[in-house]
């Protein structure tokens, strides 16, 4: 099997600080902070079978102007393996993005919150949580959705007609205990089918693979039982704080419908930014679209005093990829 040589910009850039946090349950977190002391927070939530190395392109988008923080989910990177299912909850993730805002955004300070996927899950999960509102300035919803993922997984082809057959392998699949092994051609082609779009670039989705490949397989097969069963509907409508959702549109593991459906609920939503051709990973896939849009967020509901505006943004998705939400 021949390496695909990974870009420079896949690779996660060196943090300026490393944390230890303790969750509620006594589960210890990896934290990591990027880019500059003193600026603006950003905290990055990553999802399933991730790492903090998921975020390295956006780290780079944002790290110029912004204290950038982000921390591997409890059983993935670095973070601690929790000894049993119990410890495996959207309680659980919601504790622990407590803990970490708690030891990274001081008291009077808030941050905007990005999440992917379940790091989206792991914010609707927080909602109307009063330590994490209070250091909450706006959240990005990113490739992600409240519930019902089994009922809209879009990975088996349409040749599979019958609803409850469809329900039943899309289970099987998700909650699949067989380890991934090492990365291999055979690998990377149906991780692309089922997770990117189909222009990715094989460097995309070598990054893609060796994140997603690293997570150990008990891990990966615990946290599925909670997403075949999450409903985060009820925090995602006390989730106050000003809200953006990323999709793309070719996402199969959570399809746009979820991202409209989050839209619906908000208490208040900012927008709701397509990317044409982009699937479930669209931090990686597009991560100056997806930069820009936490910048956009930041620069409108952090403190304007320590934004710096002068500065501009990344390139934004253009106006006809943007459904704005009154």
């Amino acid at each position: 099997m021949r390496a695909v040589p990974l870009p420079a910009e896949y690779i996660a850039p060196a943090p300026v600080e490393e944390l230890s946090v303790r969750s509620a349950d006594g589960i210890r977190l990896h934290v990591e902070v990027h880019g500059q002391p003193g600026a603006p927070t950003v905290v990055l939530a990553h999802g399933w079978t991730c790492s903090t190395a998921f975020w390295a392109p956006v780290i780079r988008q944002l790290a110029d102007r912004y204290r950038v923080v982000a921390y591997d989910q409890r059983g993935h990177g670095h973070s601690e393996i929790p000894p049993s299912r119990a410890r495996y909850s959207t309680r659980a993730l919601a504790e622990d993005l407590s803990a970490v805002l708690a030891r990274t955004v001081p008291v009077g300070e808030q941050a905007v919150l990005a999440g992917h996927s379940m790091g989206g899950m792991t914010i609707m999960a927080a909602g109307g949580r009063p330590e994490i509102a209070d250091r909450t300035a706006a959240a990005v919803l990113v490739s992600t959705g409240p519930g019902e993922l089994v009922a809209e997984l879009a990975v088996l082809p349409q040749a599979v007609r019958s609803p409850r057959l469809r329900r039943f392998l899309h289970r099987q699949l998700l909650r699949s205990r067989l380890p991934l092994g090492p990365v291999s051609p055979a690998s990377r082609v149906a991780l692309k089918y089922a997770t990117m779009g189909p222009g990715s670039p094989a460097g995309q989705v070598e990054a893609t693979a060796r994140i997603v490949h690293a997570c150990p397989t008990a891990v990966r097969a615990n946290w599925a039982g909670v997403l075949d069963r999450l409903d985060v509907h009820a925090g995602l409508a006390r989730l106050a704080a000003p809200t953006s959702v990323v999709v793309g549109a070719v996402d199969r593991l959570t399809p746009p419908v979820h991202a409209h459906r989050i839209v619906a609920e908000l208490a208040d939503a900012q927008g709701l930014l397509l990317l044409p051709g982009v699937g479930h990973m669209a931090p990686l896939e597009r991560p100056v679209e997806v930069a820009a849009e936490i910048h956009r967020m930041a620069a409108a509901y952090l403190s304007a005093a320590s934004v710096p505006m002068s500065v501009p943004a990344p390139a934004a998705a253009s106006a006809s990829e943007r459904n704005a939400v009154a």
